[in-house]
Parts: structure tokens; C-alpha cells; sequence
């Protein structure tokens, strides 16, 4: 009998304790199910399977933006005021002080240097701005100076044409630059040989890291619609597909974003590689969402699978996916698709997963 009380004096604390560390423990997270509100019912348990290496996500369609808005909202006013960049040439002026003026060019750094003030970053200022940053930089040494600064050489207005065209490179422009202007600046390639050069059915446009509108310029142009003529931004990069190839767009902290050709041994790593690997922002082991703009359909793919040689076989990749690379803790699906839309094609818009990678 004492023997049986001291049992149970030592084993039941014990396994007391036991019980309460295992429910601080968390659970696996591939297990985790949502809990249920106050007023819905307790789900009934259920075996559930690992996800696999691929996890697609139905759209929830929200409101869809016309296209031709989306195309508007696009491209920058009409009234847009240039702003200054690396490599324009200025001249600058001051009232009643013809000793004062000079010529410059804004440096690589987006700065110039003048006497006395010495550095003075003009980069992304109008030229009002621009002038009254320098009035400011000189108000030290003299006094109510007036300045005004003028553009002679726009060398920074430029965007990049790239693709099946007969020059890819840079396109200069001394005004706004627009689509029509930059493909035919830069040729386009002709479809047979000694057959007259026409434009492209669709192009891409590619903003920064995070934004591509595709443009269906062949529909455009028969409608008669001005906005085939669509006003592009500085830095912008068109890109024109050939009638026979196959491409993916990758955005997001990638080093080169932008279009990468598909072929038959082509891999989510090998796209990843050609697009020059992660930026630092993206982390260690970033989850990659693929979006179909065709359907909305998300997926997400962690990168551990993308290192394993089996599972990364199970990812495919089809043409005119966009896979985009968040920053490290920007991992909801639904900041991916708000970065993405409504700039994912001129067909289809805003459209929302709300999972969680």
C-alpha cells in the first residue's frame, strides 16, 4: 500500500508537468489547421497529406480593371515634368551674374560640382528644383541669387528595347518617350526575309523590379486607339517576343529582372540563374510564387524544394508566367498579387489568393 501512494506521489506530478510541455510545444507546420470562431463548430479531424513541392491557389476574383484604364494608369500625364538624371547636360543661369554660368553634366552619382558649393544632387528634381537646389547650396557666398537651369543634352530620357527587334539597345529620347517611337527607332525585325518589317502583336513593358503590362499593340492599332502610342517612363525596358519563342518573366529581388527564354531543359533554378540570382533583400531561403496571369492561379514554391533534385522536377514552368521573388517578410501571397496587379497583362486584373506562403 505505501508503496502504490509513493507511485502516485512521483509518477502523476510528473506526467503533469510532461502534459502541459507538450501542449506548449507548437505543432509541425505542414499539420497546422485553422481554429474555428466562436460560433462555428470544431472541424472533425482528418489525415492530412504533406503539401507537395507545387501548391496552387484558386483566384478569388475581385473587381477587374478595364484594360484600356489600366493602360492609362500605366503610362505617366501628358504634362509630366521631366526630371533630371545622370548624364543629361544643363546649363546654369543666373540673373544679372553672366560670370556665374556654367555647364554641366550630372554625374554617374547624380550630382554636379560647382565652386565653392561644391557637390549638389540634381538627380530626380525638376528643373525648378534643381535650380533652387543650387541657389540654396550658394546662398552661403552670395546673395539674392536667381537661377534657372536648362536641359540642352536629354541623355538620362531613355528606355531599352529589347528582343526581335533590328537594334536592341538604348533609345534616346528628347521628349516623353513612347512605345511606337521606341519600336521603330529601334527596327523591327522582319518575319520573313525581304518581306516588309511589321510591329509586333504584343509587347512587354518592364518598370523596375516589380511591374510588366503586356500590351496588345496589333489590337490596338486596328481599334484605332491612341493609347498603342503609350507614353513610357525613363528606364523602362520594352520587350518585343518573336512569333516562336517562349518566355517567363521574372520580377521581384532578382539582379536582372525581366524576360527569360524557356526550352526544353529549362528549370525554376536555371531561370533563377539567368536572371542573376537573389538580391540580398529576398533572404536565405525566400518562398517564389509562380502567377499564370491567364487564370490567376497562384503557386507557391519553397526554395528548399527548388535544391532538391526530385521535387525540383515537379515544378514546370509554362510560357507567360510571372515568377516573382518577395523581399524576406513580405511573404503573404496577397502582397505578391497587390506588387503584380494591375499590371500583370492587359487582360487580367486584380485578382487576390489570400494564402499565406
Amino acid at each position: 500500500m505505501k508503496g502504490a501512494q509513493l507511485f502516485l506521489l512521483v509518477f502523476v506530478p510528473v506526467a503533469g508537468v510532461g502534459l502541459l510541455c507538450a501542449q506548449d510545444l507548437p505543432a509541425p507546420a505542414d499539420f497546422q489547421q485553422p481554429q474555428p470562431s466562436m460560433n462555428q463548430s470544431a472541424p472533425q479531424p482528418q489525415l492530412q497529406a504533406p503539401p507537395a513541392a507545387e501548391q496552387p491557389q484558386a483566384p478569388n476574383p475581385q473587381l477587374k480593371i478595364n484594360p484600356q484604364v489600366a493602360l492609362r494608369n500605366f503610362q505617366p500625364a501628358a504634362d509630366e515634368e521631366y526630371r533630371l538624371g545622370r548624364g543629361d547636360e544643363i546649363t546654369v543661369d543666373f540673373a544679372g551674374r553672366t560670370d556665374l554660368q556654367a555647364k554641366l553634366i550630372v554625374g554617374p552619382d547624380g550630382r554636379i560640382t560647382l565652386p565653392l558649393a561644391g557637390e549638389i544632387v540634381l538627380s530626380g528634381l525638376t528643373r525648378s528644383e534643381a535650380a533652387k537646389a543650387v541657389v540654396a547650396a550658394l546662398s552661403s557666398y552670395y546673395e539674392n541669387l536667381s537661377a534657372q537651369v536648362t536641359v540642352t543634352k536629354y541623355t538620362a530620357n531613355r528606355v531599352l528595347v529589347l528582343g526581335a527587334v533590328d537594334k536592341p539597345g538604348l533609345v534616346t529620347f528628347e521628349g516623353a518617350p513612347t512605345l511606337l517611337e521606341a519600336l521603330t527607332r529601334a527596327g523591327m525585325a522582319p518575319a520573313v526575309a525581304g518581306k516588309a518589317t511589321l510591329l509586333p502583336e504584343r509587347c512587354a513593358i518592364y518598370r523596375g523590379q516589380d511591374q510588366v503590362l503586356w500590351v496588345e499593340l496589333k489590337k490596338l492599332i486596328d481599334s484605332g486607339s491612341s493609347l498603342a502610342d503609350l507614353r513610357l517612363r525613363r528606364d523602362d525596358v520594352v520587350y518585343v517576343p518573336s512569333a516562336a519563342e517562349n518566355f517567363i518573366s521574372v520580377l521581384g529581388e532578382v539582379q536582372k529582372p525581366g524576360a527569360v527564354q524557356l526550352n526544353g531543359t529549362s528549370t525554376l533554378a536555371s531561370v533563377l540563374a539567368e536572371s542573376g540570382g537573389f538580391t540580398p533583400k529576398a533572404g536565405n531561403k525566400p518562398h517564389i510564387q509562380i502567377v499564370d496571369p491567364s487564370t490567376g492561379v497562384s503557386r507557391v514554391i519553397s526554395f528548399n524544394d527548388v535544391l532538391n533534385p526530385v521535387k525540383s522536377l515537379e515544378i514546370t514552368l509554362k510560357p507567360g508566367e510571372i515568377i516573382y521573388v518577395p523581399q524576406t517578410g513580405f511573404a503573404r501571397a496577397t502582397y505578391v498579387l497587390e506588387r503584380l496587379n494591375p499590371l500583370l497583362t492587359a487582360s487580367m486584373f486584380s485578382i487576390a489568393t489570400g494564402g499565406v506562403l
